[in-house]
């Protein structure tokens, strides 16, 4: 049972923030900082290869992450941005073949990064009716964001990302409001401790779980009808047999960070991770 009416989302827009590592330079495994303690290879400064990427791009152990337990790697999501930087910004030019510019292109793919991030939040936005007041300023806010991605590179650099996060902040706040089903839940749910707790077939139905730690939580068979994951840490939450079809700011990285199963059900526009098969 839907918690409240959502419009059809953007089909082509959420399609450009899908990830696809084989249109990349790599980006992601050079330009930012890892740690091995977040489950990276090893703790690797930004600008630095990793050490399992290949000349060609590839990564040398993509087919063991699971064994390795790489959950860092298995858990990450640029929302699109390496393959917009590697073919659309810089016509398939990268690192290695414009050494020069390595530097510019590793900055310039942190605030696509960043942007197309948002965008994904937008556009999922952009769905919640009883925030149809909010659309044009969504609107607005998608259209910003879509062209600095289509700029040149020191346009894109020029970008006032902070100014540009707080605008987007204040909207998806007003969103959240809109859609805040707080009182199907009491003030001590919201404030309590979800970390390694069980809370196996329990109704989160319109549950505000924004910037919560959920790690290691288990809700097996729960419900999240118009629930509100903003920004949750969901690292090896257990979902197994849950139903997520109509949760609300759920991202595929989040997905990808936690446990679950085929039988759990996720939102038409995020995918269940190779991990999860015959769990």
């Amino acid at each position: 049972m839907k918690i409240y009416e959502k419009s059809a989302i953007d089909v082509e827009l959420i399609e450009e923030l899908k990830i696809d590592c084989s249109k990349c330079s790599g980006l992601c495994c050079v330009a930012l900082f890892c740690s091995k303690m977040d489950g990276f290879p090893e703790d690797k400064p930004a600008g630095k290869p990793c050490i399992n990427l290949q000349e060609d791009f590839r990564c040398k152990i993509h087919a063991e992450l699971i064994k390795q337990k790489m959950k860092g790697c298995l858990g990450y999501d640029c929302f699109g941005a390496g393959q917009k930087v590697s073919q659309t910004i810089y016509h398939n030019a990268n690192w290695q073949t414009d050494q020069a510019k390595s530097q510019e292109i590793f900055d310039v793919f942190l605030v696509v990064f960043q942007v197309h991030q948002i965008l994904y939040f937008l556009a999922e936005a952009k769905t919640m009716i009883p925030a149809r007041e909010l659309w044009n300023n969504v609107n607005a806010l998608i259209k910003k964001g879509r062209d600095i991605c289509n700029a040149s590179p020191q346009e894109i650099l020029a970008f006032d990302i902070d100014e540009y996060k707080k605008q987007v902040n204040e909207c998806l706040r007003k969103v959240s409001s809109l859609i805040s089903l707080k009182d199907n839940h009491n003030k001590e749910e919201h404030k309590m401790n979800f970390v390694g707790k069980k809370f196996k077939e329990k109704n989160f139905d319109g549950m505000d779980f924004t910037m919560t730690l959920l790690i290691a939580t288990n809700f097996e068979g729960c419900s999240f009808n118009g629930a509100n994951f903003l920004g949750a840490d969901t690292r090896d939450t257990n979902f197994n047999s849950a139903d997520l079809s109509d949760a609300v700011f759920l991202t595929q990285g989040q997905i990808n960070s936690a446990k679950g199963n085929l039988v759990t059900k996720l939102p038409s526009h995020l995918s269940s991770p190779i991990t999860w098969a015959g769990i």
